[in-house]
């Protein structure tokens, strides 16, 4: 379960189980030119993928790429819902960076 705050997005939201963990939903591209956030898709966050959709790799390019834009460990990013899906959930151990991180993502939607 999670909650919605005033500051909170549709796919971007805090874990009422655990405040530490932000729970993030993505709309994923697989196989374009380079690995980017592209805005908003509906109710999800989109991210291009150079990576193709096959064995997992866009998965894992996908939390990669996250860790590197986020400053943060891959093994505080884990792909909860949507394995074989273009649209999935993100968990992020945020921990006393939750602010920090939320600021960043809410940039990357907003370009």
């Amino acid at each position: 379960m999670t909650e919605t705050s005033p500051s909170t997005t549709a796919w971007l939201q805090r874990s009422a189980k655990d405040p530490g963990l932000l729970h993030l939903t993505v709309h994923v591209q697989p196989g374009a030119k380079t690995t980017a956030c592209a805005g908003i898709h509906g109710d999800a966050l989109k991210i291009r993928l150079a990576a193709p959709p096959v064995d997992g790799k866009a998965n894992q390019a996908l939390i990669t790429w996250l860790a590197k834009t986020l400053a943060c460990p891959q093994n505080t990013i884990e792909l909860i819902r949507g394995q074989s899906s273009r649209r999935k959930t993100l968990s992020i151990a945020a921990g006393a960076q939750i602010a920090a991180m939320r600021a960043m993502l809410e940039a990357l939607a907003a370009k």
